[in-house]
């Protein structure tokens, strides 16, 4: 039996907006560019797009050999896991699509398996080239020659400067592309920290920091959430070539444990589209009006009404964005709830990633801020005054928190490379990736105003750097 590889991938340019897909059918012992096959769809979501990339490459492949085998290799989570089973078909767009797929080999025939975007750079490109015709009103035709494949740089898995080695391979031979998924990722130059919609609590220059993080951790730390501070901050001197940069990003990682991007300035396109992600606060539940400490390690309250207005309400404006092509909640009750609203309107799945729960409070769960003061005086003195201090109880300190988090956003953005992921979590997880992508110092933390269901967004670059895009903005909720 022969043995095929189907490497597919489509996009859509508003999700929904112009769409189109791209297919390579691979033969399976020697990677050889058997077929390749791509079209512009016109006005289509991403989910579409990817699903009809799927079904032309299987097609392609079925013309070729109808007695093969096929391992299908795709960067869309949500179509593998539905092709395979793992999830159910919800959005009545796409089960029609599915169950094409399904039937072009015997069942049996086809195995299907996730990849990074990075490794799927032919049928990206495909997809691309589709889209870009049909923007001239012109169908797609294939180039004359197949590109060859990037040769794959070496290094132990989990070498940073091997995996940005592996990035930079992966989109040097790709031709310059509207970024998939822009929106949020505004024509800024890479590494300028802009906000939107932010309020930023801050004491004078001079003035003593403890007042001022008192301060906002009353009126804002316990509203719901904790607040966040935590040590660490690194660069990487801009200038520097890409494997000295490289190097020293990757003995940054080994040395530090919580790393923080490189700095500098440089035009975006040069590193392709980055990992953006629109960080979302969960809508209120029961205690956030009344500013009492709620992390993980409480009651795990369920949205309110007001909460579950709220979320309708972002869910409404993520729609008329169009850019969120994922979706990744912390497991807490109230970002799931919060998370299925928004999934519900945008017909995505819901990924559940445990690095992203709030902190715990150890004993001030469910307190008020000045109840926690009254009854565990030192206890709050010391964690105002340094990351490393842990509520009382032996809840989370707010290190071991930014710890977490960093782990967290490197897993994600290697999931994510080149895609738009709303991350649905809470106050503490959104101060901690805004900090960190900012190389701020801990007490900034202290000093950032962050309401329920507001957004904010990051976007993650190749090299390591992260650009800040927006912070606390709650327009949808006027």
């Amino acid at each position: 039996m022969r043995e095929f590889i189907v490497e597919a991938d489509g996009g859509s340019r508003g999700n929904p907006g112009p769409a189109g897909y791209g297919a390579v059918v691979l033969d399976g012992p020697t990677g050889q560019t058997l077929a390749r096959t791509a079209e512009y769809l016109g006005t289509a979501t991403n989910n579409v797009a990817e699903y009809r990339g799927l079904v032309a490459g299987l097609r392609a492949a079925h013309a070729l050999d109808p007695a093969a085998g096929v391992h299908v290799r795709m960067d869309s989570k949500l179509v593998v896991e539905q092709m395979s089973g793992r999830w159910k078909i919800k959005h009545p767009d796409l089960k029609p699509l599915a169950t094409e797929a399904a039937r072009i080999f015997p069942p049996g025939r086809v195995t299907y398996e996730w990849i990074p975007r990075e490794r799927n750079k032919q049928a990206d490109r495909l997809a691309n080239e589709a889209m870009d015709a049909g923007a001239r009103g012109e169908q797609w035709t294939p180039s004359a020659t197949p590109p060859a494949a990037a040769p794959e740089p070496s290094g132990p898995p989990g070498d940073a400067a091997a995996g940005a080695a592996r990035v930079r391979a992966a989109l040097a031979d790709r031709a310059p592309e509207q970024e998939r998924g822009a929106g949020f990722a505004g024509a800024g130059t890479r590494g300028a920290a802009g906000t939107s919609g932010a309020a930023v609590r801050s004491a004078g220059a001079g003035a003593d920091a403890r007042p001022a993080a008192e301060s906002a951790a009353a009126s804002s730390a316990g509203a719901g959430d904790g607040s966040d501070a935590v040590a660490g901050s690194g660069a990487v001197a801009a200038g520097a070539s890409d494997a000295g940069r490289a190097k020293a990003e990757a003995d940054l990682r080994a040395a530090r444990t919580v790393a923080t991007p490189g700095v500098g300035w440089g035009a975006a396109a040069d590193l392709g589209a980055p990992a953006t992600f629109v960080l979302l606060r969960h809508g209120e539940t029961p205690l956030t009006p009344q500013k009492r400490f709620s992390g993980s390690g409480g009651t795990d309250p369920s949205l309110s009404d007001a909460g579950r207005e709220q979320a309708a309400r972002v869910a409404e404006a993520l729609a008329a964005r169009g850019t969120i092509q994922a979706i990744v909640a912390s497991p807490l009750a109230r970002t799931r709830e919060t998370a299925g609203v928004v999934a519900a309107r945008l017909g995505l799945e819901v990924s559940i990633e445990e690095g992203l729960r709030e902190t715990d409070f150890g004993a001030w769960e469910g307190l008020t801020f000045a109840e926690a003061r009254e009854r565990h005086p030192d206890d709050l003195n010391a964690w105002l005054a340094s990351p490393e201090a842990e509520p009382t109880g032996g809840g989370e300190s707010f290190a071991a928190t930014a710890t977490r988090i960093a782990a967290t956003r490197d897993k994600l953005v290697a999931a994510y490379a080149g895609r738009t992921v709303l991350l649905v979590t809470h106050v503490t997880p959104i101060k901690t990736f805004v900090r960190l992508a900012l190389g701020a110092p801990p007490e900034s933390l202290f000093r950032m105003e962050l309401s329920a269901a507001s957004l904010s967004a990051v976007a993650y670059y190749a090299d390591g750097n992260a650009s800040v895009r927006l912070l606390n903005d709650t327009s949808h909720l006027r």
